[in-house]
């Protein structure tokens, strides 16, 4: 450990000397960051790893599209970083006293980018749309089966069932309200009615907005917003130090040297967020329970928080991340046991092992670290593991849609209510992990139909001791999340689901 931090720390070191030929920013930029221009100034400087699939919030699961499109667009209404649901778009809701449907109350005089009013009629199509086939998140969706306009500024959605975590549905950033006229486009020119406009996007290199003056809120504190496209976490620090970026995430163990550096400093947070390893069970070793069981008994999860996040993870069972207040521990149900674990491989008919692939999502290092450490462990039940590290479209299109691979590590995050982080897990939802069912899907719709609170938590825990038990994935840990700053932003958060909320950010 002593050794790593060393490293870091002289990483660190270097990177900035080599600007300047000096310990700190202040120096190896010399008078130049001091005489910055205003209109500079007025630029916030993003890093990113990973490009968008497209600039569409309704066309994808990717949190690096959300997180630019959340600027670009408004839902009806959003969350704070409390967790507590607030107004956006409608400025005030009427929950029916059956729970069977809702109205929202929009505010008036809000224009999209093109100039045109927003009303609750473009609230009914974006929605539709939702719903429709090219959606990934229409499943979140199905239950509501009516959706009517009674006036421009009010608008009502009617369920099929009970669904106590209604509300919260609509915070989430793929409900975007869209413009019909450009809906067409939106996946390469995005039209909404958010805080920044969209200016241009170049693949593979960066993603400009500006301010909308016209915006109907608080406007933005700064006029323009880059997002750069920097592949590693090694490079971004380097950007960061020097002055090139002024937000990027970093790694757990460059917090303390960011806190210690001049001209920049750490930010961290516990996210909304659980890392899993995906188990296919349309493999056929993976369809063997007493297979999935001694995986998950192979790994040393300690070992993972430990090396991979510096000690800032906490281990779980199941999926949810413990910040839920449905979560429970199930963390003894399958607990790290080698012997134990070959003993299961023997009994499901594989006492020599066997040779399986990894396919690890190569902008996120955290996964990429996780799986080269799950590889290592399960080595030694004899487990081999062929590791290939991939892009991120490529992981998107050949793992998530297609379905085609073995195993894979991935983050789970953004959901406010447990049915919507729980309900891939139902035999129709259609995600790609491969699913249970018969407890699975009767207890989760009687979860989302029990107004009794004690009893709903009830249910969840039940739902998760079913998925400790059976592994459909290896449950990791509950994650942090890391980013380095220009000590002169202010005002960042980070939000329990998948956005970045940039109007709130200032310079100093």
């Amino acid at each position: 450990m002593l050794k790593k931090v060393l490293a870091v720390l002289m990483s660190a070191m270097f990177v900035v000397g080599a600007a300047g030929c000096s310990s700190s920013k202040k120096e190896a930029t010399g008078d130049s960051a001091q005489e910055t221009s205003a209109e500079e100034k007025d630029t916030l400087r993003i890093a990113y790893t990973a490009d968008p699939e497209g600039l569409d919030p309704q066309r994808t699961a990717a949190i690096a599209t959300l997180e630019v499109t959340s600027n670009i667009f408004d839902t009806l209404i959003t969350c704070d970083t409390d967790w507590n649901i607030i107004p956006d778009l409608a400025h005030d809701w009427d929950l029916a006293e059956d729970g069977m449907s809702i109205t929202f109350y929009l505010n008036e005089g809000v224009l999209f980018h093109n100039g045109r009013e927003m009303t609750a009629a473009d609230v009914k199509y974006s929605f539709e749309r939702l719903k429709g086939e090219e959606s990934p998140k229409a499943s979140m969706y199905k239950n509501i089966v009516g959706i009517d306009v009674i006036d421009d500024y009010t608008i009502k959605f009617t369920t099929e069932n009970l669904d106590v975590d209604l509300l919260q549905s609509f915070a989430y950033p793929w409900t975007a309200i869209i413009p019909e006229e450009c809906s067409d486009d939106l996946k390469t020119n995005p039209v909404g009615t958010g805080a920044y406009k969209y200016v241009e996007w170049v693949p593979q290199q960066s993603i400009k907005l500006t301010r909308n003056d016209d915006y109907f809120g608080e406007k933005a504190n700064i006029q323009n917003v880059e997002f750069t496209l920097i592949p590693d976490y090694t490079s971004q620090l380097s950007a960061l130090m020097v002055g090139d970026i002024d937000i990027t995430e970093v790694t757990a163990d460059q917090i303390d040297v960011l806190n210690n550096t001049d001209g920049v400093k750490g930010y961290s947070e516990p996210q909304n967020s659980i890392e899993i390893l995906a188990l296919n069970q349309e493999n056929e070793y993976l369809s063997n329970v007493k297979v999935r069981q001694a995986i998950a008994m192979a790994i040393d999860k300690d070992e993972i928080i430990d090396t991979v996040v510096w000690g800032n993870g906490t281990k779980i069972g199941s999926h949810l991340p413990v910040c839920s207040p449905y979560y429970v521990d199930t963390t003894d149900v399958m607990p790290y046991d080698v012997e134990a674990a070959k003993e299961l491989l023997a009994e499901a008919g594989y006492p020599d092992g066997f040779t399986i692939s990894l396919k690890l999502p190569k902008p996120y290092q955290t996964h990429v670290d996780a799986g080269q450490i799950i590889a290592d462990q399960l080595s030694k039940i004899g487990i081999t593991c062929e590791i290939e590290i991939i892009e991120w479209a490529t992981w998107m299109s050949d793992v998530y849609t297609d379905k085609k691979y073995d195993m894979t590590v991935v983050a789970h995050s953004g959901r406010l209510e447990p049915y919507n982080f729980l309900s891939r897990y139902k035999s129709t939802s259609g995600d790609y992990i491969s699913l249970l069912s018969g407890d699975v899907d009767a207890l989760l719709d009687e979860a989302r139909q029990e107004k009794d609170e004690a009893k709903r938590k009830e249910l969840y825990a039940d739902i998760q001791r079913v998925l400790a038990e059976e592994v459909p994935c290896v449950y990791l840990q509950s994650l942090s999340k890391f980013y380095g700053l220009n000590e002169k932003v202010e005002g960042f958060s980070i939000y329990p689901i998948d956005m970045l909320n940039l109007k709130a950010v200032s310079f100093s």
